[in-house]
Formats: C-alpha cells, sequence, structure tokens
C-alpha cells in the first residue's frame, strides 16, 4: 500500500511538472494597418506583443521564445551612448541578421510595410523611419 501511495505521489509530481513545463504558443495573425506617420501606434500593434509596450522585451509572446526579445530601451547604451538608427532601420528592412534571430522569428517589417503599400516607398521609408524615431525616444539615459 505504501509504494502504491508513493507511485501516485511520484505520478502527481511528474504531471505537475509537465503543466509547469507548458510553452505559451504564439498565435500568428496578419498586421493591422496603422498610420504611417504615427511611429508609437506601429510599435504598439507591431512590436509590443513580444517587446512590451514599455520595449523592455517583456510582452505577452515573449515568453514563447528560446531567447527573449530584446530590451529596445538600452539600444543607445549598448552602443556607447548612441542610437544606432542605421542599424535599426536595416534590422526592419530585413538587411540586417540578428545572431538570437536565427530563425527569423521577428518578422521582416520593411516586407510587411511593402505589402500594406505596394509601390510607394516614401510610405514604407516614413514607416521605418518614424518607428525608428520612436524607438530612439525610448532609450534609457
Amino acid at each position: 500500500m505504501r509504494l502504491s501511495i508513493c507511485a501516485v505521489m511520484v505520478f502527481m509530481v511528474m504531471i505537475a511538472s509537465e503543466a509547469s513545463e507548458t510553452k505559451t504558443e504564439v498565435k500568428h495573425s496578419p498586421a493591422r494597418m496603422t498610420s504611417p506617420a504615427s511611429g508609437k501606434e506601429m510599435f504598439l500593434n507591431y512590436c509590443a506583443s513580444c517587446h512590451g509596450k514599455g520595449a523592455k522585451g517583456n510582452g505577452p509572446a515573449a515568453a514563447a521564445f528560446n531567447t527573449p526579445p530584446a530590451d529596445l530601451t538600452g539600444l543607445a547604451k549598448r552602443n556607447h551612448g548612441k542610437y544606432p538608427a542605421e542599424r535599426v532601420a536595416a534590422v526592419l528592412r530585413g538587411e540586417a541578421t540578428l545572431v538570437s534571430h536565427g530563425t527569423q522569428d521577428m518578422p521582416v517589417w520593411g516586407r510587411v510595410f511593402w505589402r500594406m503599400s505596394p509601390g510607394d516607398a516614401g510610405q514604407v521609408n516614413l514607416r521605418i523611419a518614424n518607428l525608428n524615431r520612436y524607438l530612439e525616444s525610448l532609450q534609457v539615459k
């Protein structure tokens, strides 16, 4: 009897352990149309689910990734106090690869922006520039 109680307890611990190890699943959905003039609106709609509303890397989908999303508020700090605008724009356009994005978990927003405004390079560039400016405004001093 004692052995069966022990076996049941071990089984219960295994079940509880497996339940606590369940991983958050990210549901992919099409990007909503936003104003190309508002970097904040684009960030909240396109980036906050992973990077968090405050850009600290703690969005609701962050737990689903093996490598946590970057804390975007420290980009300048990690770059000797200078915000890396060109690097960020290259990442947004999909021209720069990120080691942590090995399988390209982060969408290439440049392609998404092109689909939103077919044939309008000016609008794509405006979106990238305004999103980039908003990220720059979030940098810690």
